[in-house]
């Protein structure tokens, strides 16, 4: 029965291409808090929110794992080095090193350190060039995993996300659909009984031609690839100025996604 969260990560974790009804993301961390919730008496459960958007694994150690450590929960998840595997010339071994060292240290305090690993990016344009780098990181992610004894959210073998449906406008975070079959998905690897199957097949779509898939891709490349990889030239981050949630009600979270949903 867990009875404290925390959740560290980047933008997956924030929750971003899962809007709440004021525009704040709520994304599948927050949705995996309520399943916990919901097997609590009321009011007895803790959840904070640490992950920012566009974080490194460096800075994510740096300013989340220690206010991890200072609450001690009961549960801690624990998504970093994907935007430093995607960053030209990074070397997935080495990045895996300083994961271990932050897992190392999360163990000695937390209950259970859950660990996710990377998405097979095999539809993606441009990141399913960096799917053999991305597959020798989720190597690494488990083997720490068998290690420390963590639970591993799985996300490469979950296929319904392969879907167009379960990603965002960007193609590069989670629809609210896609955050909803990830928290299911870690509410099984935990051992809950979950309201609904994340493997679920999706509705089958209409064929598209190749004309309508080219106009896509174009609209896709001028509004979110070109401003990513202007931020990246100048050093920008899209977590600039963005601050952690923090604490959250659980009630509060029921009430947004029922507003959208």
């Amino acid at each position: 029965m867990i009875g404290s969260y925390v959740a560290v990560g980047d933008s997956f974790t924030e929750g971003v291409g899962d809007p709440g009804p004021d525009g704040a993301f709520v994304g599948w961390a927050d949705r995996f808090a309520v399943l916990l919730a919901d097997r609590r008496p009321e009011g007895d459960f803790h959840y904070t929110n640490l992950a920012v958007r566009g974080k490194l694994l460096d800075q994510i150690v740096a300013d989340q794992v220690p206010r991890a450590l200072e609450l001690a929960p009961d549960l801690v998840s624990f998504c970093a080095g994907g935007n430093d595997i995607i960053r030209p010339g990074t070397d997935p071994d080495e990045v895996a090193e300083r994961f271990e060292r932050a897992v190392a240290r999360l163990t000695a305090v937390a209950g259970t350190v859950m660990v996710t690993t990377g998405f097979d990016t095999r539809g993606v344009p441009v990141l399913k060039h960096l799917r053999g780098k991305i597959a020798t990181y989720n190597g690494h992610v488990r083997a720490i995993a068998d290690r420390y004894g963590c639970p591993v959210l799985d996300l490469w073998s979950l296929r319904t996300v392969q879907d167009r449906r379960a990603w965002d406008h960007d193609r590069l975070h989670l629809s609210p659909e896609g955050h909803t079959r990830v928290a299911l998905r870690a509410g099984q690897v935990l051992g809950l009984r979950v309201p609904a199957d994340p493997d679920q097949p999706w509705p089958p779509l209409p064929p598209r031609g190749t004309l309508e898939v080219r106009r896509d891709d174009v609209h896709w490349a001028r509004e979110y690839l070109v401003p990513w990889i202007g931020r990246r030239l100048r050093g920008e981050s899209s977590g600039d100025h963005v601050t952690a949630k923090g604490a959250l009600s659980t009630d509060d979270i029921r009430s947004r996604i029922a507003s959208v949903a």
